[in-house]
């Protein structure tokens, strides 16, 4: 198994060979994980809400019904396009290209979700990329993580692993509080919140 992070080339060729290279937009899968993450969230709307890898945007369409502001970004610039127009009748939603751990974004966040994306970091920038959470999560804030769980060869890490690292860091005196988790045929949902 790799073990640095997949370079948003690796992206840029998936989206090239296909816009919808996952079928965001098709995919039973996806439509009952959307389904799923959206009735894991325990507030009904949020005040700021980031979404790490927000591809074409077809979940964002829907997470940003539920926020005040939400800002979507993604590692490859190639989705982009797709996602500003999907968006464009959201005026509190901003979609920006941005690799995460080496950028992360400036303010508060009373929601982050890491959907489909930590498995693509390897442990160090993971465990980096967890701490810039912790560290622009507000008080109270939610964390919801939602990653496929079979086994990627191309992947420097599982959804399981992903997840494990978050959970290693929740509980009594630690900075996250594990709310609910579900695990499902092929991904798993875990929900925490910063206390």
């Amino acid at each position: 198994m790799p073990k640095s992070s997949l370079p948003s080339t690796y992206f840029d060729d998936v989206y090239r060979a296909n816009d919808d290279p996952w079928a965001f937009e098709t995919s039973p899968y996806e439509l009952d994980k959307y389904a799923t993450t959206l009735a894991a969230l325990p507030q009904e709307q949020y005040a700021n809400a980031f979404e790490i890898g927000c591809s074409i945007g077809v979940l964002s369409e829907l997470l940003a019904q539920r926020c005040n502001r939400l800002l979507a970004v993604d590692a490859s610039e190639l989705p982009l396009d797709a996602a500003r127009n999907r968006l464009a009748p959201y005026e509190h939603v901003t979609v920006r290209q941005l690799s995460i751990p080496a950028e992360f974004p400036d303010g508060q966040f009373d929601l982050i979700l890491l959907s489909e994306v930590g498995y693509y970091l390897g442990l160090d920038d993971l465990k980096r990329a967890r701490q810039q959470m912790l560290d622009h999560l507000t008080e109270n804030g939610h964390l919801l993580l939602v990653h496929w769980t079979p086994f990627v060869p191309d992947y420097p890490l599982t959804g399981d692993r992903v997840h494990e690292e978050f959970l290693a860091i929740a509980g009594e005196g630690k900075p996250l509080r594990h709310l609910s988790g579900q695990r499902l045929e092929k991904y798993r949902l875990d929900l925490f919140q910063k206390q």
